[in-house]
């Protein structure tokens, strides 16, 4: 089923939503897909389809989504559908809830002979772990309960949508546009510069919100004997918010800069200052 069309290139989607129901353990058995494609937060389009996984159906897989051998008696395989799925997708940036979905299509590509997915992957999960880091859980529809999105969970049409919401609320919730989800975070083993032996910040333990802790910034207040730490802690005494932030008016919301203000609300010797400020007061140490 394909509900409404692609436009032109003026009305391609800023990203499409892809999510898939499999038949058995074998991430290859893709039985239901669902795509959805969104421009400046609105749905563009919505095709679904149930597949002939031409595989077997585990009772504990159809348990999950309702789908049985009978549903797709006559469907189409996913070698029947692999042209209108790839159009979709490839070249795009395509979110999924989890990477679950795209190792089901490079699966079942492999097993149907079918030309590959090359899309831009974005992970709706690892959004609304940094968008709502203090959820219990970032589970689809435990998001859609907190946002407030209608939604039948492990049905491929209304998962994509659901995920493709989990994006656009993200975007509005901290004022980072997609192409801030999409750039990399900092590795996990970017090694901070090392404090110089002395220095105006020489003692201080700092923290930098919004950019990496191995970038210019880092490097100034190294420079000036600071420790750059990851995280916000007991020890630490600054946290400084990079002018480059992508969370906009919502940084305040930011777990780091949370930690940091109960902190300092409890009596720690923590600063919250901004670049300009600690730049500033550099300057004003090199007078």
């Amino acid at each position: 089923m394909t509900i409404g069309t692609t436009g032109g290139v003026d009305d391609a989607p800023d990203f499409v939503v892809v999510d898939v129901e499999t038949a058995c353990s074998r991430v290859s058995s893709i039985c239901q897909i669902g795509i959805v494609g969104f421009r400046n937060g609105r749905e563009t389009f919505a095709y679904e389809t149930l597949l002939d996984p031409r595989d077997d159906f585990s009772p504990f897989n159809t348990r999950i989504h309702g789908i049985t051998s009978h549903h797709v008696n006559g469907a189409p395989t996913f070698g029947d559908a692999h042209a209108v799925i790839h159009g979709h997708l490839t070249g795009r940036v395509t979110v999924a809830h989890s990477m679950f979905d795209k190792g089901a299509l490079a699966a079942a590509c492999a097993i149907h002979r079918c030309e590959a997915i090359e899309a831009r992957w974005l992970d709706s999960v690892r959004v609304a772990k940094r968008a709502w880091p203090d959820l219990p859980s970032h589970r689809l529809n435990v998001l859609t309960r907190f946002l407030g999105v209608p939604h039948r969970h492990h049905d491929a049409l209304s998962d994509a949508r659901a995920a493709g919401m989990v994006i656009v609320r993200a975007i509005e919730h901290t004022g980072m546009d997609l192409a801030g989800w999409l750039a990399p975070a900092t590795p996990a083993g970017a090694k901070a510069p090392r404090a110089a032996a002395g220095g105006p910040l020489r003692g201080e333990r700092v923290v930098i919100l919004g950019a990496a802790r191995n970038g210019a910034l880092a490097r100034c207040l190294a420079a000036a004997g600071a420790r750059v730490m990851a995280a916000v802690g007991s020890t630490t005494t600054r946290l400084v918010i990079s002018e480059d932030q992508p969370f906009g008016r919502f940084v305040t919301a930011h777990a780091e800069h949370r930690r940091a203000a109960t902190l300092r609300d409890a009596g720690a010797a923590v600063r919250i200052v901004t670049e300009a400020e600690i730049r500033q007061e550099l300057a004003d140490a090199a007078r």
